[in-house]
């Protein structure tokens, strides 16, 4: 089985073709500047992640889904992200806008979910973050995303689902006591721009709780 990775080169794309090649799958990671259409040619699905923060990502999606349509690739799995109907947070809303457009786009698609990843916290020393650290979140690993990922690009049945996906359900403090280093929460703005500041501001009051029943029944844990 052929996957193409469209946004491939990033940390999840290598952990995404890393799990299908331990499935025995080849991957395409795909660039920013690779032609869809021609480098897709020959694959039997599709795994599509947008750029962090894209302005238009429902644009882009749309975009990578036609030229998938046209290289004859009819399975997809779209990476979204938990909760994306928070309508505080700009950029989860371009993660629905962008379901909708997978929805209907007349391939066979699956949607992934996951929580904030592990792998976003330096637990090797005090850990400061813009937001509540005893706010609860579903917490992501990565290696466990990339293997639901491979699972549902390569056992049947899973077209048509979507996936709230998160390993465990913890706080930032808690995380960081396991480790054996202090955590605080840093006031202000994070000079990281408006989308991320709206973010942070509803991690503070929110949080992002995802369950982990369904990335343990994925993995068969």
């Amino acid at each position: 089985m052929r996957v193409a990775i469209p946004g491939g080169n990033g940390r999840t794309g290598r952990a995404v073709a890393e799990a299908l090649h331990a499935r025995g799958a080849t991957a395409v990671p795909l660039g920013r500047a690779d032609r869809v259409r021609e480098a897709v040619a020959g694959c039997d699905a599709a795994y599509v992640i947008a750029p962090n923060m894209h302005p238009d990502e429902p644009a882009l999606v749309a975009g990578v889904l036609d030229e998938l349509r046209v290289a004859g690739v009819d399975r997809v799995v779209y990476h979204s992200v938990a909760s994306p109907y928070a309508l505080d947070m700009p950029h989860h809303l371009g993660k629905a806008r962008s379901e909708d457009v997978v929805r209907r786009s007349g391939l066979r698609w699956t949607i992934l979910q996951p929580g904030a990843y592990l792998q976003n916290l330096d637990l090797t020393g005090p850990v400061r973050v813009p937001y509540d650290v005893e706010a609860v979140f579903g917490f992501a690993d990565l290696a466990d995303v990339a293997a639901a990922a491979a699972t549902v690009l390569t056992v049947p049945g899973h077209e048509g689902a979507t996936y709230e996906l998160a390993s465990r359900v913890a706080t930032v403090a808690e995380l960081a006591a396991e480790a054996g280093v202090p955590a605080e929460q840093v006031p202000g703005p994070s000079g990281l721009g408006a989308w991320f500041d709206a973010m942070f501001a509803y991690y503070d009051r929110h949080g992002l709780p995802v369950g982990t029943r369904t990335l343990d029944a994925l993995l068969q844990r």
